[in-house]
């Protein structure tokens, strides 16, 4: 019975070191087959895009994009509900105002002695109050709107006209695909000659055409397990075309070897 065991043991030890290998070894597989076919998959997304949410709760008044529509940096996209806030800003300025009268006339009386310097001090303390609440709903007044921040496109509507939204829920999705970036993961052998600049293409499946690509940067940290390295290329050139989303293959040719890179570069 001893014995036995110690077989089960030892083949359980085996069995766990098989698992392993068949849990690592398609990973370097996937590493060879790119390296030498040079061909790694990437998708497009956009260099910058933001989610625009609501900066104060309110009801929406009007959304004049929609989806897909192309935007100009600064245009207005939506637009609340704020009669009561110009109301209250209405109302700050005529307080401002009365607020001035009284410190003006307690200046004029206080240049006769006739009031101490407490009733001129408070009347200009009162300007002060009436000032600070027109700067608030004045930048209440501004958040009422939201603008473009950048030229591109809008993607997904999150919220309709006349709905209410609470402040911070998402509204819409802008993309600036004036530049479109391609994430993709190459073998960490490569980092000896793949550098920022470097100039290759990719196939993008959905035109079935062929564009060129420019690397911006590689990560700083390499993947120990896979001896990998994610790298950010963008596409070098305006193509209307193309859109975010879109996916293809990169085609990167490696450079020949030579004596003195030999030891640097991988062979195919």
């Amino acid at each position: 019975m001893f014995v036995n065991i110690t077989i089960q043991r030892r083949y359980a030890g085996l069995a766990s070191m098989l698992l392993a290998s068949s849990l690592v070894l398609p990973v370097q597989a996937q590493s060879e087959f790119s390296l030498e076919h040079n061909e790694l998959r990437a998708q497009l997304s956009p260099v910058r895009y933001a989610t625009l949410a609501a900066e104060q709760g309110g009801k929406i008044k009007r959304i004049s994009v929609r989806e897909g529509q192309r935007v100009e940096k600064g245009q207005r996209l939506v637009e609340f509900d704020c009669a009561l806030q110009a109301a209250q800003l209405q109302k700050a300025r005529a307080q401002l105002a009365g607020a001035k009268n009284t410190h003006t006339g307690n200046q004029r009386m206080a240049d006769l002695n006739a009031i101490g310097s407490v009733e001129l001090n408070n009347s200009l303390i009162e300007v002060a109050k009436a000032q600070a609440d027109i700067a608030y709903l004045d930048a209440t007044i501004k958040s009422c709107t939201i603008d473009a921040p950048y030229a591109g496109s809008i993607g997904e509507q999150r919220a309709r006209e006349q709905e209410f939204v609470q402040a911070g829920q998402p509204l819409l999705d802008i993309l600036d695909d004036s530049a479109l970036e391609l994430e993709f993961i190459v073998p960490s052998r490569w980092l000896g000659w793949f550098k920022p600049g470097h100039n290759f293409a990719v196939q993008i499946e959905d035109t079935g055409k062929t564009y060129p690509v420019k690397l911006r940067y590689t990560a700083a940290r390499v993947d120990p397990l896979s001896q990998s390295v994610k790298a950010v290329a963008v596409i070098d050139g305006q193509f209307e075309e193309l859109l975010a989303g879109m996916s293809g293959q990169i085609q990167i040719a490696p450079p020949e070897l030579t004596p003195e890179s030999a030891s640097e570069v991988p062979t195919q």
